[in-house]
């Protein structure tokens, strides 16, 4: 599954009402360390696939969702499952870590 280009009008149906846990990596274009994780957020859309659903909330793009979840660094990385955040994680991280996030809200 290719990973999901959130923003303002899919937010409430894609990860708020989500039948599967939701990954939601906060970016922006301008960042570096964003760009570093990004290959590792789409190996794991493509490594869950029908596990959970994976997408990318441009924090340029919609400030309103990243300020409602007090993202103050990017990448933030934020785990929802039933509508609520579950599991965070600031800056650059392994894919390790990633999955056992995931792995352990599952």
């Amino acid at each position: 599954m290719a990973v999901l280009e959130l923003n303002e009008s899919n937010w409430q149906e894609e990860v708020l009402k989500s039948e599967v846990p939701v990954l939601v990596d906060f970016w922006a274009p301008w960042c570096g360390p964003c760009r570093v994780i990004a290959p590792i957020v789409e190996e794991l859309a493509q490594e869950y696939e029908g596990k959970i659903k994976v997408g990318k909330l441009n924090t340029d793009e919609n400030p309103n969702i990243a300020m409602q979840y007090g993202i103050r660094a990017i990448p933030t990385v934020m785990l929802f499952k039933n509508g609520e955040v579950v599991d965070t994680r600031i800056g650059v991280q392994p894919k390790e870590a990633l999955k056992s996030m995931i792995e352990s809200h599952l």
